[in-house]
């Protein structure tokens, strides 16, 4: 049995966690700044490497060059210590990538939000992946 998606309402310091395998959605979106931040993301992470490690035993077998996993961030705002998790997340989906499955990580940012594209930049380089910054038009 394959694992099940996995939806996290957002609160006003939490972000949504929208992962639906079937659907290839894999969303995080909001403001991520809890205050347990463990709690809210160690249930993120066991279910990424339970579905990695699904993905490398095969029984996943949509991903591929032409059906890459695309991984959207769609935080307004995110404090250091969600970082680390979302560090932790992403070098998790590294893992897939020496098996030939292909990863994009899609980082929005609101346009003229230079220290959440930086924060994304810091993110990537630290988990040796590329990362597509995509600005979104700030709202008027």
């Amino acid at each position: 049995m394959q694992i099940q998606k996995l939806y996290i309402s957002p609160t006003s310091l939490t972000p949504e966690v929208h992962f639906s395998p079937q659907e290839n959605i894999f969303l995080i979106r909001g403001i991520s700044s809890p205050e347990d931040v463990r709690a809210m993301y160690y249930p993120v992470i066991e279910w990424v490497v339970v579905f990695v490690n699904e993905i490398i035993e095969g029984k996943y077998k949509n991903y591929k060059p032409d059906y890459p996993l695309k991984f959207q961030t769609d935080l307004v705002y995110f404090n250091s210590s969600s970082a680390k998790f979302l560090y932790d997340i992403f070098t998790e989906l590294k893992r897939l990538i020496p098996h030939g499955i292909p990863v994009i990580v899609e980082w929005f940012y609101e346009e003229g939000d230079i220290d959440l594209k930086e924060g994304g930049m810091d993110i990537a380089i630290l988990a040796e992946m590329e990362f597509l910054f995509i600005p979104k038009k700030a709202d008027s």
